[in-house]
């Protein structure tokens, strides 16, 4: 007789390969019309988590359906080793995100971000060149700055003083309130003439809508603010996650013990 845990374990499966199909074939949709180094990123990674998915859960349904339990076992080294990760990745999460936030500037609505607020591991990552070239393909791709220059081009200075804005809009959109240019457009600041800054940013700033604040410290720092509030995000929802894998080892544990007690009862029984 088939044991519940055989059946718990071959829907699950079952289920997780019919979601791996959608992941699988847009990771290949988004190979086929890759034109950014945006896209390009992501494809790999998409198609990888659908061939994954597909091979694990295949593995775990053929192994509990039909009893082949070397399969099995190879599925819950798989689940076992993915719990670990898992649990490793979350709480370093944690700790990588534990460092910085926003300053909050006199009668301003908006808060800037400072580069050497954030863990070391999160600054090297930014701080490499080309890394930092992809981001900023991406950044670019994603039009952060050209509708943010839509947004708020009819605001009079003191309005746009008091506009909430995001921290890639505060970072990399808009030069630094240390440089104390002034203000024509919200992405147009004219230099002091011969003006010295002790802000490096405020060199690095430039009218040009393909190079703004791209390559400022600022922007990185709201690239990695964005980057923290993800992260603790998918940090939450890893642990759920981890919950449910570990409940599914549990479950496949249970149908691994039934395949052996089976196949020695069979064993023990023999032909008649």
């Amino acid at each position: 007789m088939v044991r519940l845990s055989n059946n718990l374990v071959g829907i699950l499966n079952l289920l997780t390969f019919l979601l791996s199909i959608p992941i699988l074939g847009a990771g290949i949709w988004l190979s086929n019309r890759a034109s950014t180094d945006c896209e390009k990123f992501l494809e790999r990674p998409v198609i990888a988590l659908g061939v994954f998915l597909m091979i694990v859960s295949l593995a775990g349904l053929v192994g509990a359906c039909c009893r082949v339990s070397w399969l099995l076992w190879v599925y819950l080294l798989v689940m076992f080793l993915l719990i670990v990760l898992l649990f490793c990745f979350t709480v370093f999460a944690f700790v990588v995100t534990n460092k910085g936030a926003g300053e909050a500037l006199s009668e301003r609505g908006y808060k800037e971000y400072r580069l050497g607020g954030y863990s070391d591991w999160l600054q090297k990552r930014v701080n490499s060149t080309k890394n930092w070239n992809k981001i900023r393909s991406c950044l670019s791709d994603s039009k952060v700055c050209s509708t943010f220059h839509d947004k708020y081009l009819s605001d009079p200075i003191e309005k746009f003083y008091t506009e909430h804005l995001s921290a890639l809009q505060s970072g990399c959109c808009k030069p630094s309130n240390d440089c104390n240019f002034t203000y024509v457009s919200p992405t147009m600041w004219n230099k002091t003439a011969a003006a010295v800054y002790s802000n490096p940013d405020c060199n690095a700033w430039d009218n040009d809508p393909k190079v703004l604040c791209y390559n400022c410290q600022s922007c990185k720092a709201g690239l990695l603010q964005n980057v923290k509030s993800d992260w603790k995000k998918v940090a939450v929802v890893n642990i759920i996650f981890l919950i449910f894998l570990i409940v599914v080892y549990t479950v496949g544990c249970c149908a691994f013990r039934n395949n052996r007690e089976d196949n020695s009862y069979g064993r023990y029984k023999g032909p008649y």
